[in-house]
């Protein structure tokens, strides 16, 4: 093992003052007994709406939830939506969960996400599904923005469809002068422990639809329309909820988030400077205006395995995360049955056959530096 300090995929950006601050805080949301639906929730989706440009923003205890509601409000039962088979569980599980069903998208290993011919190409093909289709869940993967996502929303409004982002990875993000959360018709964030910005667990939903704020803001909170507490329950909704102790952590990262973001994008600088030079692959976010740059999605090179690569660049103390995603969705035991027959090539290509280096706001430019030169090393 090296003697050099190890560089670890995940770190918590938080101060000591920001600490004391969130101590105080919390306790006088302790004191004033309470604990839910007060006003860090409200200050907290006032702040986050203003950020991402949307009209509304309802805070949520996970960024699944969100997902079902925005599937909810879109009424997907019975219907079928396109989904990308490169996602996270939450996506497809939320679909089913909404009443929906899936069909799947591969990927352009250029973005990890899927291209517009793509979803043109299901769209003809989905006029002869019983089930028709109602929209596209699309997702920024590693906060990836398409260059191609602004005319997959205009050819799906011209299709009746609509399209949902889901933005957990994409805190920041923004491409063309808008924001991910406010490039569609709807979004849904995650403030798990390992985002660009966290509550410990949490979600944000993005809107700029004044009925389907009242509605969402019913569904999270067990169906009670217009009323925080009370009997009436109106609507099939959950408890979904944040805490106003996780809504005061949201507020702490949400103010410090345009710094985390521009330490990441150095960092992203110093890492992918090498790879261009050696000429290795990578997911570029040059067309973007801002990148989250919650991963680095670096693509294997012919005959490099991504077991070996980690296990050799964890030698030199350098520990890769997890990747966007190992397994496609098409692959997973859960899911068996759903586009049984169909194959994904490019995702089953890619999926297996990158890694994603640590990027973090809390990496020195010589972590960065170290990063970059040991991908040339262990891919070349």
């Amino acid at each position: 093992m090296t003697t050099n300090q190890q560089i670890k995929p995940f770190y918590f950006d938080i101060t000591d003052d920001e600490i004391q601050y969130f101590l105080s805080e919390s306790e006088k949301i302790l004191r004033s007994g309470k604990l839910i639906l007060g006003e860090n929730t409200t200050a907290f989706e006032q702040a986050f709406a203003e950020y991402v440009g949307t009209k509304y923003a309802i805070a949520v205890n996970s960024g699944s939830s969100g997902l079902e509601i925005i599937l909810r409000l879109k009424k997907v039962e019975g219907t079928t939506v396109l989904v990308p088979t490169n996602t996270n569980f939450a996506t497809i599980a939320m679909v089913i969960r909404a009443g929906g069903k899936v069909q799947y998208l591969d990927m352009d290993e250029q973005t990890f996400a899927p291209s517009l011919q793509m979803v043109q190409e299901a769209v003809e093909k989905g006029k002869n599904l019983p089930e028709k289709i109602s929209g596209v869940l699309w997702v920024h993967i590693g906060g990836v923005i398409s260059p191609e996502f602004p005319q997959v929303v205009e050819y799906c409004h011209q299709q009746g469809l609509f399209v949902l982002e889901d933005t957990a990875h994409a805190h920041g993000s923004k491409i063309n002068g808008v924001s991910a959360g406010n490039l569609g018709d709807g979004a849904a964030f995650s403030f798990f422990p390992t985002k660009v910005m966290t509550t410990c667990e949490g979600g944000m939903i993005t809107l700029n639809d004044e009925e389907e704020d009242y509605i969402a803001r019913s569904l999270r909170n067990q169906g009670k329309r217009g009323m925080d507490f009370g009997g009436l329950h109106t609507d099939f909704g959950n408890s979904m909820r944040i805490t106003e102790i996780n809504a005061l952590l949201g507020r702490i990262h949400l103010a410090k988030l345009p710094e985390m973001l521009n330490k990441r994008q150095r960092a992203y600088e110093l890492i992918t400077a090498p790879l261009k030079e050696a000429s290795l692959s990578f997911v570029s976010t040059e067309k973007m205006d801002v990148a989250s740059n919650y991963k680095l999605i670096v693509h294997l090179p012919e005959g490099k395995n991504a077991k070996e690569v980690k296990t050799a660049l964890a030698e030199e103390g350098i520990f890769l995360g997890g990747t966007v995603y190992e397994i496609p969705c098409h692959q997973q035991p859960v899911f068996q049955g759903i586009c049984e027959g169909q194959s994904f090539p490019l995702a089953e290509r890619w999926c297996p056959n990158h890694i994603c280096p640590p990027l973090t706001s809390g990496m020195t430019e010589e972590d960065a530096r170290r990063v970059g030169e040991a991908l040339v090393r262990h891919l070349k």
